[in-house]
């Protein structure tokens, strides 16, 4: 069984047990709306796990923290790493900030146009960004390799 077969059974029983939270579509962040989100749609957390793993398009999240602050949108991400109350972000703020290259392969990743990759996007990376930085702040070395992503996720989910 792969890694991401692994972290999926996870996510499907978290699901199962009704582990509640916050919806991730509402930018909530909570762990249930992502269990949620990845039970429905595994596709969608291989791509944002691919797009903010350090091997990435957009360089792991320094490079999304940074796409983000050139976009003027440096507060809203950071508030996905806190530990506050994350920022909602719209599809198509999503797609001024990546651009259209990240976007394409997300989009081809998940067989739609990038419009609703955007719009998918959105729902679920405050929420997974948050869950990814439980200390509230950015890793220095970015947070890993898609490998190491899976890993973490599996770990977070299993609890």
């Amino acid at each position: 069984m792969g890694l991401l077969d692994s972290v999926l059974g996870a996510v499907i029983q978290n699901a199962s047990q009704g582990h509640g939270g916050a919806s991730a579509a509402q930018g909530g962040g909570g762990l249930g709306g992502l269990v949620a989100l990845a039970a429905q749609n595994p596709q969608l957390i291989q791509a944002v796990l691919s797009l903010v793993s350090n091997d990435g398009p957009v360089g792991g999240l320094p490079g999304l923290m940074a796409k983000f602050q050139q976009a003027g949108l440096g507060d809203m991400i950071a508030s996905w790493l806190g530990s506050g109350t994350n920022q909602a972000i719209s599809g198509d703020q999503l797609s001024r900030v990546l651009g259209s290259g990240p976007l394409s392969q997300v989009a081809s990743q998940l067989g739609v146009g990038q419009s609703d990759a955007a719009n998918q996007l959105a729902q679920v990376l405050p929420g997974l960004l948050d869950q990814l930085t439980p200390q509230g702040h950015a890793p220095q070395g970015g947070l890993g390799h898609s490998s190491d992503l899976f890993g973490m996720l599996g770990g977070l989910l299993s609890k």
